[in-house]
């Protein structure tokens, strides 16, 4: 069975982008001209994913807004001549199917992707976690469904990770290398504060299965009442496999302002209607 869904989980406060967090979703935040989210449900088009899944909570109906139709601007855009936009606005709402699930408490990522459960079915599926925003000449998640085929097993995006800033990831233990690029894991550790298994790093782009939401489902809650997905993945792992693949492409960390700022660089760079104004700009300034 193929993978056709894909969660995304949208419910944080996104403290680390206060103050504009306190009144618009962390992944409305725009990057050049379109919401972070856009770029992840881009990214799950692209690799064939059929049917979104916002894991969403209160305050975050601007998400759902976003992908729906909005007649009174395609009508004003339409009285004015402007078909360039209005085709682009109606084509947001028919990238795929838009489907939301509320988590109505902050309990972590593992409990986010739990809420979905009756959505998903028995059926495997993504997880993109819309903060980590990528380049890519293909799809990071499409790589990871194609592992994913390949061993009808859990599969997770790795990227290296310098040693100071192992304490920021969930880090894996390598129980066998399959090939270039692509592990069996042994074990995961989340955030270690010493002695890290490896250098390798999960990030936000995963391909689960009905084994994972099993495991979420018998998982207790930690110091700060949070469901963590590595402890159901990790459960899985001892039982059955779950593997990692060191994905093609770049990774920016919009979570956070800094990186939100290196991605906006690259991004706009990328931009053939916008690069030359912007390197002008970027070449004024005085560093």
């Amino acid at each position: 069975m193929g993978v056709k869904k894909a969660v995304l989980p949208v419910a944080g406060f996104g403290t680390r982008m206060l103050p504009a967090t306190k009144s618009v979703a962390k992944e409305m935040i725009n990057l050049v001209d379109r919401p972070l989210i856009h770029y992840a449900v881009e990214e799950a088009v692209l690799a064939g994913i059929e049917q979104i899944i916002f894991v969403t909570s209160a305050g975050k109906s601007e998400i759902e807004n976003y992908f729906d139709r909005s007649a009174a601007l395609e009508y004003a855009l339409e009285s004015s001549g402007k078909k360039d936009l209005l085709e682009m606005v109606k084509n947001i709402s028919k990238m795929c199917e838009f489907v939301s699930v509320r988590q109505k408490q902050q309990k972590g990522l593992g409990h986010a992707v739990y809420c979905a459960k009756d959505v998903v079915g028995d059926e495997p599926f993504a997880v993109i976690l819309p903060d980590d925003i990528m380049i890519y000449d293909k799809p990071v998640i499409g790589q990871l469904m194609e592992k994913y085929e390949e061993k009808q097993s859990p599969v997770v995006a790795l990227t290296k990770v310098p040693p100071e800033d192992t304490h920021k990831y969930g880090i894996i233990e390598i129980d066998a290398k399959e090939n270039e690029r692509f592990y069996k894991l042994k074990n995961m550790i989340e955030k270690p504060k010493n002695n890290p298994p490896s250098d390798m790093a999960i990030i936000g782009r995963y391909v689960l299965d009905k084994k994972i939401l099993d495991a979420i489902e018998k998982t207790d809650s930690g110091a700060l009442g949070e469901i963590q997905l590595t402890d159901a993945i990790n459960a899985v792992a001892m039982q059955d496999a779950v593997y990692g693949f060191e994905y093609e492409g770049r990774r920016f960390d919009c979570g956070n302002k800094v990186g939100y700022l290196e991605a906006t660089v690259h991004f706009a760079l990328q931009r053939d209607d916008i690069c030359g104004d912007f390197k002008k700009i970027l070449k004024s300034v005085k560093l």
